[in-house]
């Protein structure tokens, strides 16, 4: 009886831990890329930034450079290059790294 509440407790916390948190990233992605927009500023899994020049159902043409377009998988979007989370500082909020270690 006692292996049995030690196998409940471990299957509990895999889900808890593992499981739950997986499936909300998994629905915010979704989310993500189901919110996509011609114009969206993007960056893809493997660290291209683009701009969004025209979408479908499975594709996404992405505009890396002035006149360089390429198509990537809707699903390849990471997430947007320009998050727009209240409080969270950008680059320009951040303190400028002049070299010196005043450490």
């Amino acid at each position: 009886m006692v292996i049995v509440a030690y196998f409940v407790v471990i299957a509990l916390a895999f889900f808890l831990l593992i499981v739950r948190p997986q499936r909300r990233r998994l629905a915010a992605h979704r989310a993500l890329v189901a919110a996509l927009t011609v114009g969206d500023e993007v960056i893809t899994t493997g660290g291209i930034f683009g701009t969004i020049v025209a979408l479908d159902d499975e594709r996404i043409e992405l505009e890396v450079s002035r006149g360089v377009v390429i198509t990537v998988a809707r699903a390849a979007i990471a997430q947007p290059a320009n998050p727009t989370v209240p409080g969270t500082p950008g680059i320009e909020d951040r303190p400028a790294d002049n070299g010196s270690n005043d450490d």
